[in-house]
């Protein structure tokens, strides 16, 4: 017997739309990066990039639970000495929602180049409109 091994011409890539309105953040972005891993799929090999590309709308419609507005937040540096900024999660939905679950998904997708060939497959979007009508995107239940 031979075992199959997919390449990168072999895989066939679909477009999925998320609405995430309601949904909670962590589920939605383990979702998520389970089908920009390719996970879903029974050819998924982990050191080639099987997924498929992901459209989330509505970001900033999404929940958390307990006191994460207030308590949860994000770091960032600008590489200068004292240059550290600290926004929580009720600012950060305030000002770019799509960065939000762009920072949860990103989390779960594995480091190095396979993970940020992943991570180029997301498309994030505050309002219910997206920009990828063309591919024909499938609804996907989260």
């Amino acid at each position: 017997m031979k075992t199959y091994m997919p390449n990168a011409a072999a895989i066939d890539r679909k477009w999925y739309v998320v609405d995430a309105e309601g949904k909670n953040l962590g589920r939605l972005a383990t979702q998520v990066a389970a089908v920009l891993r390719g996970k879903n799929k029974p050819e998924f090999t982990p050191n080639i990039d099987t997924g498929d590309y992901v459209i989330v709308v509505n970001a900033e419609k999404v929940k958390v639970t307990g006191k994460k507005l207030e308590q949860k937040i994000y770091y960032k540096h600008s590489d200068y000495v004292g240059g550290m900024k600290e926004t929580t999660l009720k600012e950060m939905l305030a000002k770019h929602p799509e960065r939000v679950v762009e920072h949860a998904v990103k989390g779960m997708l594995p480091k190095g180049p396979l993970g940020r060939q992943m991570y180029t497959k997301l498309h994030v979007y505050v309002g219910p409109e997206h920009d990828h009508a063309a591919q024909k995107p499938e609804a996907l239940e989260v």
